[in-house]
């Protein structure tokens, strides 16, 4: 068979690796001049690594692409970095249950009983029976109030924002579950592993079109799928829903209007270049649990790899997730960075003096919407118009959206492709 895949995200480059490998021809269409999707990364001159426009981990229970790593024989590292939450302008480290025990900010009752509530639902493996409530309201019953309202709902507000009180416990549960004390990371970075994926496909007969963003999808009389103007056998399309239904002419309007329902948020990232560590301490992530400072999270990669791979500069991503409308998405970094200003010299007062440059990127769709009973509206990879499939981050549950969702999703629609 001749397959058509849309997009060179770790969804497509996954599913056009396995068709590969049973012998089908395999066109990989990528509107973008390098592959990854979310997870494409970038490369000073002055480097040796790249580095992600978002910034990505994988957990050490990432079965999925690890096991694609292994199958290529590229290398990753693994390391136990420390993560902290901001509270009350002081820093707290709360990355094991001995932390939690100790968190200052409450009392050995509510400390219990947070620990109790969030070792509960680590270890529940019946993430179904969650799924029809809403993290705003189970989560103050199961944890207490205090807990609730000074850690976890500013985090979900700032994760979610208009969304968030719709949030499905279920989300809440695999972000606890998938949770691990080690991290990994691909050597190179995840754009290094990208373009490593597609030496693989071209290894084996693929072709992957990089700069041709695909205008029109159509169903053919005889069961054979028009992409612009070539023809395939079968078509997978790895793009939000909404940019689906743009260049899918023929789908059914009540169709159309079941997959409006799926929502998304946008992100931005304002990434800095240092001359010096930003933390005073070796935290790798912090996040900002406090509604009125206008950050999501702080992350120092460089504490998690090797400054020597980015020429010894400290690299910072001052990240938010925001709805597409906000001013956020209009802002040059400049802008940006001026409004996170005050919040960044509590943490370092020096930190602009050390700046060697700095940028942004934006995702106006970055992560999905997941509300109570969010199996309900997930779409099949089946669709209306014959042969052609749907394969994105919306499908991904209960997990959340990642590089190693990603490529069991294009595992899993390969295999529907191939009957197995």
């Amino acid at each position: 068979m001749k397959i058509a895949i849309i997009g060179a995200g770790f969804t497509g480059l996954s599913a056009g690796l396995e068709l590969l490998k049973e012998g089908h021809g395999v066109t990989i269409f990528e509107k973008d001049s390098l592959p990854g999707g979310l997870a494409m990364g970038f490369k000073n001159v002055k480097w040796q690594w790249s580095l992600e426009k978002d910034y990505h981990h994988w957990f050490t229970n990432d079965d999925k692409v690890l096991s694609l790593a292994k199958e290529i024989n590229y290398p990753v590292i693994i390391k136990r970095p420390e993560t902290a939450v901001y509270v009350n302008s002081k820093f707290y480290k709360l990355d094991s249950p001995l932390d939690v025990l100790k968190f200052p900010e409450l009392n050995i009752f509510q400390r219990l009983r947070m620990g109790l509530a969030l070792g509960l639902l680590k270890y529940n493996p019946f993430w179904k029976l969650l799924e029809k409530y809403k993290a705003s309201e189970m989560l103050p019953k199961l944890m207490g109030e205090k807990p609730y309202k000074l850690l976890w709902e500013p985090l979900i507000i700032k994760k979610f924002g208009p969304y968030a009180r719709d949030i499905s416990l279920a989300w809440f549960w695999a972000r606890i579950t998938k949770r691990t004390p080690s991290l990994a990371y691909p050597e190179g970075g995840f754009l290094h592993f990208a373009n490593a994926l597609v030496h693989e496909i071209q290894k084996k007969g693929g072709k992957v079109e990089f700069n041709h963003e695909v205008k029109n999808i159509s169903g053919q009389k005889d069961g054979l799928v028009k992409i612009d103007n070539l023809i395939f056998d079968k078509a997978i399309v790895t793009l939000p829903a909404f940019l689906f239904t743009k260049i899918t002419p023929q789908l059914p309007a009540d169709y159309k209007q079941k997959l409006s329902k799926l929502k998304g948020i946008a992100a931005v990232n304002l990434v800095l270049r240092l001359k010096k560590p930003f933390f005073p301490n070796s935290t790798y992530w912090l996040n900002i649990c406090d509604l009125k400072l206008p950050v999501t999270a702080i992350v120092e990669h460089t504490n998690i790899v090797d400054k020597k791979y980015y020429n010894s500069e400290h690299l910072l991503y001052l990240g938010n997730y925001v709805p597409q409308d906000h001013p956020f998405m209009r802002m040059g970094k400049d802008k940006l960075l001026k409004v996170y200003d005050p919040l960044l010299i509590k943490i370092n007062k020096d930190y602009k003096s050390q700046i060697i440059d700095f940028d942004h990127f934006s995702d106006f769709f970055a992560q999905p919407i997941i509300p109570a009973n969010y199996s309900k509206i997930v779409p099949s990879m089946n669709t209306p118009l014959k042969n052609v499939y749907l394969a994105n981050m919306q499908q991904v549950y209960p997990w959340d959206r990642g590089t190693n969702y990603a490529v069991e999703m294009g595992e899993k629609v390969a295999d529907l492709i191939l009957n197995r």
